[in-house]
């Protein structure tokens, strides 16, 4: 599964389309980066306030700026839940537990998705680009997003492993640090596994593309080429 020069520009056009085009990645690695400086200077409380106020105030610029909110939505109520539970519990390391929870939520969920024949990741793709939810179950289209999404079940399952390794130590700046770059890093990587993964599955599967599909075009067929 080579990657040409070709297949590496449509990478990073889909990324931008995708990802950077809906301001996902500045959104949620902005908060984590204001936790890490404010914990630094002032402490684990000022980290947490800072990546609430920085969260909140994304969330204000995306709607001053008529852009999407979705992911500044997430990082806010993310960084609120984390703490108040950190201030109930009396514990600065609880402020990461949510994300931990959340990592071993979407493992499970992908797990069973996969199993019951309705891959998350199909889901995912069929929210963002609004492709036909009935070609995704396609016999040679579901296969590849089968197989991805067991690839993420194993990546949140890992993701919250580590954590919680790192939790049993109650180190706030390692678990910030580890959160940092397991987080936004991790998931762009998984992105690009992903897309690359699954356009040469779909090849390989020969299904019919979205567009064979939408015109009811009979086999034989050549398979998805760009988007998953």
């Amino acid at each position: 599964m080579a990657v040409g020069a070709g297949k590496a520009r449509e990478v990073v056009e889909e990324f931008r389309t995708v990802v950077l085009g809906r301001g996902g990645v500045f959104d949620a690695m902005l908060p984590p980066l204001a936790f890490l400086a404010a914990n630094a200077l002032a402490g684990p409380l000022a980290g947490m306030l800072a990546a609430l106020f920085t969260a909140g105030g994304l969330v204000l610029l995306r709607l001053l700026r008529h852009q999407p909110v979705t992911y500044a939505l997430f990082g806010l109520s993310g960084s609120l839940l984390a703490l108040i539970v950190a201030q109930v519990l009396q514990r600065d390391d609880v402020f990461f537990l949510p994300d931990m929870l959340t990592n071993t939520a979407l493992a499970v969920i992908s797990l069973l998705s996969a199993t019951l024949g309705r891959p998350l990741v199909a889901w995912t793709s069929h929210l963002v680009r609004r492709w036909p939810r009935d070609w995704y179950g396609h016999a040679r289209v579901r296969p590849a997003y089968t197989e991805v999404t067991l690839a993420w079940a194993v990546y949140f399952l890992a993701q919250a492993v580590l954590q919680w390794t790192v939790f049993q130590l109650q180190d706030v700046s390692r678990l910030a640090t580890l959160g940092l770059f397991t987080g936004w890093p991790g998931t762009v990587v998984l992105l690009i596994l992903t897309y690359l993964y699954g356009t040469w599955r779909l090849a390989r599967l020969a299904g019919p593309s979205v567009a064979g599909f939408r015109a009811q075009a009979p086999p034989p067929w050549t398979g998805q080429q760009r988007g998953f």
